[in-house]
Order: C-alpha cells, then sequence, then structure tokens
C-alpha cells in the first residue's frame, strides 16, 4: 500500500475511534436523561449494605457507560460527605462488573450478521434521527438520543475495522502480540498506559475487541492487555482525588487495590494455565472471548474480594494516614466550617448532581433556622456574642448562595431533561428567596444593636408576641424545608398547604401585634422609638414567611410540572 493509503487508513482509524467515543457519550447521555429518576432512587437506597452498594454501582455504570466516571463521582460522593468508604468500596466493585456492558455491545457484531455495525448502524441511526424530528414527547425524544449514540458507536466501529482489514495479515501485528503475550508484564503495562491515555477502559478494551475481529490478538495477550486495561481505568479517578480530602483520596486508592489485587491472581493463574496450554496462548481471540473473560474477570474478582472489603478500606487508611497533631486539629477546624460541598465530579452525572444541589439547598434552609432564632435572642436578650454569632451565620449564607449559585450555573449547562432544567431553575429561586431570609434575620440583628445602643429593652408582653410571631415564621421555612425531603407527593402538598397557612397567620398576627403596639404607644407605655424599632422587627419578620411562601410556590409549580 502507498504511503498516501495508509495515512487515509489512519485517518479513518482515528475517525472511527472518535465516533466510537462519541456515540458512547451520546447513548450515555440519553440513557441518564431517560433513567432520570431511576438514578435518584440509586442514590436514595445507598445504604451500609454492601451487597446493594454493588448493585447500585453495577447500574449506574451500566447507564453512564463509564466505569471511570462513576469512580470519579464516587470520589466526589466521598469527598462530599454524602457516601461513606465502606459503602464506596461496593460501588467500586459493582462499577468493574456495569463496565462489561461495553465490550459486550462492541462483540454484538459476532453474534450474528443482522447485528453487525454495517447492518444495524443506518437503522439505529436513521430511526433516531427521524423520531428526533417529528416526535415531540421528551420520552421518545430521549429514546432517540440512545439509539443514535448506539448507531454512531456502531459506525465508528465499522471504520476501526475496516481501516485495520488491509493489515490483518502484516507481520508487525503478529510481531506486537507475540512479545506482549510471551511477556505479562509488558502486556499489563501496554494495557494500563493505553487505556489511562484514553481515560476509559470501555473505549481502549473497544479497540482490543476490534483487532480481535480481524484476527490479529492471540489469547496470551488480549489476556495480559486487558488486566492492564482494568489497572488503567484507575488513573482518571487517582487524578480526580487530587486535591481532595483523605477519604475521597481513599476511595481512588481502593479502586486501584481492587484492580491491582485482581490483576495479580489472574496475571499468575493465566501465566500457569498457558505454560501448561501453549496452543491456546498462540491462538487467535475473537472480540466475544474477550467480552467474556472481561466479565470474568470482574466478577470474580469482586465474588472473591467481597468478604475482604473492610480490609481493603483499612488498608487505603494506612497507604492514606490522618494526620496528627497541630495540622490534625487545623484539618477538624476546616472540617467543621466547611461549606456546600458540591463537588464537580458529582457532575458526570446530572441527576445525582441535582439530588446533591437540593440536599446542600436544604442544609442551607436549616441554617436560616438557626438564623432566625439567633437574632430574635439577640434582640430579647442584648448579648453581644448573640449578636456576632447572628452576623457569622449570616456571612456564612451568603457564601452557601454564592457556591450554590455558581454550581447549578454549571448543572444549567449540562445536557438535562425539561423536568431536570425547571428543577434547577425552580432551585436558583429559592437560593436567592432563602439567601433573602437571612437578609431580613441580619435587619433584625442590626435593629438588636440599635436596643442595645439605646439601651432600651421591650417589655415583656411585646417579648412574648415577638416569640409566637418568631415560631410561626420558623414554622413557615420548616414547611418548605419538609416539602423538599418528603418523597410522596400527597405529603409535599400537605406541606405546601400547611406554608400557605402558616404565612396568612403570619400576615394576620402582624396587623394584630401591630395595632396592639400602637395602643401601647398611645397609651404611653412604649416609647417612640422602641415602638420603630419593634415594629421594623414584625416587618422583617412577616417579610420571613412571604419568601417561605415563594419557595413552597416553586416547589408547588415543580409538583404540577413532574420536575419534583
Amino acid at each position: 500500500m502507498s504511503t498516501m493509503d495508509n495515512v487515509q487508513m489512519l485517518f479513518t482509524f482515528i475517525g472511527g475511534l472518535g465516533m466510537f467515543l462519541y456515540g458512547m457519550n451520546v447513548m450515555a447521555d440519553g440513557l441518564q436523561k431517560s433513567a432520570g429518576e431511576k438514578m435518584k432512587r440509586l442514590l436514595q437506597i445507598l445504604t451500609n449494605n454492601r451487597f446493594v452498594a454493588v448493585l447500585v454501582g453495577m447500574g449506574v455504570t451500566a447507564i453512564i457507560q463509564s466505569s471511570s466516571a462513576t469512580t470519579v463521582m464516587v470520589v466526589g460522593f466521598v469527598n462530599a460527605g454524602i457516601m461513606s468508604l465502606g459503602q464506596a468500596v461496593g460501588v467500586i466493585m459493582g462499577a468493574n462488573i456495569g463496565t462489561t456492558v461495553t465490550s459486550w455491545l462492541v462483540s454484538m457484531s459476532e453474534w450474528g450478521s443482522m447485528l453487525q455495525p454495517e447492518t444495524i448502524a443506518p437503522l439505529l441511526i436513521g430511526v433516531g434521527a427521524f423520531m428526533m424530528l417529528f416526535c415531540r414527547s421528551e420520552k421518545k425524544r430521549e429514546a432517540a438520543e440512545i439509539l443514535v449514540g448506539f448507531g454512531v458507536l456502531f459506525v465508528g466501529l465499522s471504520f476501526m475495522s475496516d481501516s485495520i482489514t488491509p493489515y490483518r495479515d502484516a507481520p508487525i501485528f503478529t510481531t506486537i502480540f507475540q512479545v506482549l503475550g510471551s511477556n505479562p508484564l509488558l502486556g499489563i503495562l501496554a494495557g494500563v498506559i493505553v487505556t489511562g491515555i484514553i481515560q476509559s477502559s470501555s473505549a481502549s478494551v473497544g479497540i482490543l475487541q476490534t483487532l480481535a475481529m480481524n484476527g490479529v490478538v492471540t489469547w496470551n495477550s488480549a489476556i495480559f492487555i486487558t488486566l492492564g486495561q482494568n489497572i488503567g481505568t484507575c488513573v482518571t479517578a487517582l487524578i480526580s482525588s487530587i486535591g481532595a480530602q483523605k477519604t475521597a483520596k481513599r476511595a481512588a486508592v481502593i479502586h486501584l487495590m481492587f484492580n491491582v489485587i485482581g490483576t495479580v491472581i489472574f496475571g499468575i493463574g493465566m501465566t500457569v494455565l498457558f505454560v501448561f496450554l501453549p496452543d491456546l496462548a498462540a491462538s487467535k481471540i475473537n472480540s466475544v472471548e474477550i467480552s467474556i473473560f472481561h466479565t470474568v474477570f470482574n466478577v470474580t474478582n469482586t465474588i472473591i474480594l467481597f468478604p475482604f472489603a473492610d480490609y481493603l478500606v483499612k488498608l487505603s487508611e494506612i497507604i492514606i494516614r490522618d494526620k496528627k497533631g497541630a495540622d490534625a486539629e487545623e484539618e477538624e477546624d476546616a472540617s467543621a466550617e466547611r461549606l456546600p460541598q458540591l463537588d464537580d465530579r458529582i457532575l458526570e452525572s446530572p441527576s445525582f448532581a441535582i439530588e446533591n444541589t437540593v440536599n446542600e439547598t436544604i442544609r442551607m434552609s436549616e441554617l436560616t433556622v438557626k438564623h432566625v432564632y439567633t437574632s430574635i435572642d439577640a434582640v430579647l436578650t442584648g448579648s453581644t456574642k448573640k449578636i456576632e454569632k447572628a452576623k457569622q451565620i449570616e456571612a456564612t449564607v451568603n457564601e452557601f448562595e454564592e457556591l450554590l449559585m455558581g454550581y447549578l450555573e454549571k448543572l444549567n449547562n449540562l445536557s438535562l431533561t425539561e423536568a431536570q432544567s425547571r428543577l434547577v431553575g425552580d432551585l436558583m429561586y429559592t437560593v436567592k428567596d432563602v439567601e433573602r431570609i437571612s437578609d431580613h434575620c441580619d435587619n433584625i440583628t442590626e435593629l438588636a444593636e440599635d436596643l442595645k445602643r439605646s439601651g432600651l429593652s421591650f417589655s415583656g408582653e411585646a417579648q412574648e408576641d415577638l416569640k409566637e410571631m418568631t415560631d410561626l415564621s420558623v414554622e413557615a421555612i420548616r414547611g418548605t424545608i419538609d416539602a423538599r425531603k418528603v418523597r410522596d407527593r400527597a405529603e409535599r402538598q400537605q406541606c405546601i398547604e400547611k406554608v400557605t397557612m402558616l404565612e396568612e397567620e403570619v400576615d394576620n398576627l402582624r396587623s394584630e401585634l401591630r395595632q396592639k403596639h400602637m395602643d401601647r404607644i398611645a397609651k404611653n407605655q412604649c416609647s417612640t422609638v422602641k415602638g420603630i424599632l419593634y415594629l421594623d422587627i414584625l416587618s422583617n419578620m412577616e417579610r420571613i414567611s412571604d419568601h417561605s411562601l415563594n419557595i413552597a410556590r416553586y416547589i408547588s409549580n415543580e409538583l404540577k410540572e413532574g420536575a419534583a
């Protein structure tokens, strides 16, 4: 073949690999959208039951088509405190099993002529494209996205295979695979390097299977390269853990140890087997056989190491040690002051990222409840400590707002379903309203300072009235928190109705207390200065319940539009 033909074949292979990766990404995108609610439920059932965690890892990886992405998310979850190391071990094991789905998709072309890329890909892309153009249903458009992604993935495979076909008898392939097959360490190293560069074991296994389809890969070389690919997939999580907390680094190390231990066990076992079966070692392997070995390796490795999961956690703690002395104290203090744990790694799956943001928004709302009580205590007691504490909470809430809004903007730029987009928009409005509640608490704190400077205090009756209004306003905030926490639509609707009722009660109580206070001023039982401060506090408290009602309305709209 001429130099130009060789260059053309190289370009065809690169283009095919690009289409394979793009198709896998599009298909995973469509799967994530259609499985959005299921993904949320998977997060909710993450318990300390390690077997359940393995199933969750398998399910998530099958949906997002990448064990690297799943493990990166696990690092993010652990870093955010959403998941313990014990749970992470199970999910990582499950992710390794889930990643075998892609290899089975690649090997479909060898199941029968109807499933060959050149046969099925045009049909999938054609049907998917027509559905995208003519279907208005979001579910059907998501299904179309999956079909198109699947089709493009197959076209990419066909391109890669076509570019290799002319070279199937080239001595270079025979030489390379003989060397890699006869030297297990070299074979494993090749798998590690290729996968580390591509950052996807699914893609590197796919390349190996494409070569196997053309009859150029031997059994021994394929086995050792596949083992190396399983180690190479850990590179992404290890890079992702840089700068994370110790527990997140330990999760990445557990992933590495899991695959290294499995590789050592299988590497030794297969080397011994090939010594006794040299004909098998030198024979050609096909893509289905690679899929079978890939699956057997990950399933068997999980079965072997599952009982020793706690020891993997302990070993990771030995490798990534806790700091001692002053450094540990500093880290503990920093941990106590830690703001929302909005790890960008979790953005790999919008469903999980949205659920995490909802939880952090709830935390922000709970912080404002504390702010309301602290600011009112500052008014009632005149305590400098309470005033300073209220100011500190205000600063923290402002930081919450900045971080949450930044994260929600990132989420908004991802590929989301219509329901998810509406929910992200409502969360933005919610964060703004929660921050405004905190601002009103800050106003009350400033009024407490004015009272303290003036040496004034309210009568016992006025204080009791303020406490009553505070309790009602806080109940309204808690109603919005409950509406976000509960899963049942009927219970959520009850929470919304409760907030609406409480807001009306606060409005009525403000009018009543305002009139009572005006009467006290008229009878000279209260000074004008105190009266103005008191009415300002009532006004701020009433505005707090107004913002709670706004949040309840956002949640109500989500229920109507199916975004909740």
